[in-house]
């Protein structure tokens, strides 16, 4: 999942006055209150604006993309039938690689924290895929297992309600200069963005297969691509909106969101193919149940043979 990317300026903000001047540091005049508050942006312009809206939309559907699944999983119990773990497992390795890379190159604690749900939502549906496999091969119910997960899933609660709020004490605040971050640290992020990008992208291929050796999609929730290809078209829409806005090299901003640009793009292309498995195997699975069983007429003809051989 890409990373809703938000137009940097470096802004000074003392206390809740946004006109104190400072030394070396631009101050932010004309910008919007609650972006410049919950996003630390100073944004002064209709483009960047419309951006960021976008960018909070792409982030919104990216959020609940994996909740239908949760909750078609706990629905059906055979997520291990319809659900391919090679696409949970690149899925979770993109987020986690994307977190890496967040962090490496300093990006907003929204940003992190977003990022921290969608590797929370991943280790659920990994989770739920092996509860449900390993339940449905044994033979009979085992208590142990049940608590186990409901361990594993109060601890994983619990990192999600104190993660977040570890990362947003240790970040940098406004009215403090943040230190550099150095150029080979900041490369390494980006290295992390590509990775991410070539995990997402490779998630699907075993789900389409999937799809494709089962011949149907049931037990998979299409809102989770669905979902996910709003976000995916959001954030390169957020991304390109801003352009007219910047006053620097456009060159150098789209080489900087260039990994995330990749990795939305394709996983939206792939995301076609996969809305176009659910329609082709809903009408396959419709035409198989609307189908009339036909039963040859034995008994009434066996009934005459009867009524003949008596006379």
């Amino acid at each position: 999942m890409a990373t809703a990317g938000f137009p940097r300026k470096s802004v000074y903000v003392a206390g809740a006055n946004l006109t104190v001047p400072a030394v070396g540091r631009p101050v932010c005049v004309n910008g919007t209150p609650w972006i410049l508050y919950l996003l630390e942006e100073c944004v002064d312009n209709v483009w960047e604006y419309c951006s960021v809206v976008i960018g909070l939309v792409s982030m919104f559907c990216f959020l609940l993309s994996t909740l239908p699944q949760v909750y078609e999983a706990y629905r059906n119990g055979k997520v291990e039938e319809a659900m391919s773990f090679g696409f949970l497992i690149f899925l979770f390795s993109g987020d986690l690689t994307s977190f890496a890379g967040c962090y490496l190159t300093s990006q907003l604690p929204i940003q992190v924290v977003t990022v921290v749900f969608y590797i929370f939502t991943d280790l659920i549906l990994v989770s739920q895929f092996l509860y449900y496999k390993i339940k449905n091969s044994s033979s009979r119910k085992s208590p142990f297992l049940k608590w186990m997960c409901f361990m594993w899933c109060g601890a994983a609660t619990i990192i999600l309600l104190a993660l977040p709020k570890l990362i947003i004490d240790n970040s940098p605040t406004l009215d403090t200069q943040s230190p550099p971050t150095s150029r080979s640290v900041e490369i390494t992020g980006y290295i992390c963005g590509y990775l991410a990008s070539v995990f997402y992208l490779c998630s699907r291929f075993p789900q389409l297969y999937k799809n494709f050796q089962r011949q149907s999609t049931e037990g998979t929730s299409y809102l989770l691509f669905a979902l996910a290809m709003m976000g995916n078209g959001t954030y390169g829409l957020s991304v390109v909106v801003v352009l007219p806005a910047l006053r620097g090299s456009r060159q150098s901003f789209i080489i900087k969101h260039l990994a995330w640009l990749i990795g939305s793009l394709g996983v939206l292309i792939l995301d076609f193919f996969v809305t176009l498995q659910f329609v082709m195997y809903r009408k396959n699975k419709s035409a198989k149940s609307g189908k009339p069983l036909s039963i040859p007429e034995v008994e009434p003809l066996l009934c005459e043979e009867v009524e003949l051989s008596m006379l």
